[in-house]
């Protein structure tokens, strides 16, 4: 009999809001034994988190997840860079748009797959200005008020 695996979703709800994401890749990560633990605990944030490329390998940075409780002496750093796995030719194409143009790595969330390894979605983005992030709020007020009135008839 199969152990059920617990499923892990830790979502950046801000990317959306701060950044114009233009394409997104699934990419593994590579974490010890009380990462993963805390991880399906959901202790873990991704709001200061970015991605960077060194040397064609691809990193995340100041990935939050906060200790697990009974690893002992087996302890994890909390914003350590981890190293995310992606296929080489992959990594060079996203080399030239990061640096050509001036886009930014950012993970949009950490979730486990049906075989129970934990994946990182990193989205290729451009940041937005002041007017792009008001434009953003009226569209959700709107659609909120429309689903409002969804509900009310």
């Amino acid at each position: 009999m199969a152990k059920a695996l617990s499923t892990v979703r830790i979502v950046n709800r801000k990317a959306s809001f701060q950044y114009e994401i233009l394409e997104s890749v699934e990419a593994g990560i590579v974490l010890t034994g009380s990462e993963v633990k805390s991880l399906r605990g959901g202790r873990a944030s991704l709001d200061e988190a970015y991605a960077t490329i060194r040397n064609d390998e691809l990193f995340l940075r100041d990935c939050d997840i906060q200790p697990y409780g009974h690893a002992g002496y087996a302890q994890h750093v909390p914003k350590t860079e981890r190293k995310l796995l992606m296929h080489r030719r992959e990594i060079r194409k996203w080399i030239t748009k990061v640096t050509q143009r001036g886009f930014t790595l950012v993970p949009l969330e950490i979730y486990s797959n049906e075989r129970g390894f934990i994946k990182v979605r990193i989205a290729l983005a451009k940041g937005k200005n002041v007017s792009d992030k008001r434009e953003s709020i009226k569209e959700r007020d709107i659609k909120r008020e429309l689903d409002r009135a969804v509900r009310r008839r």
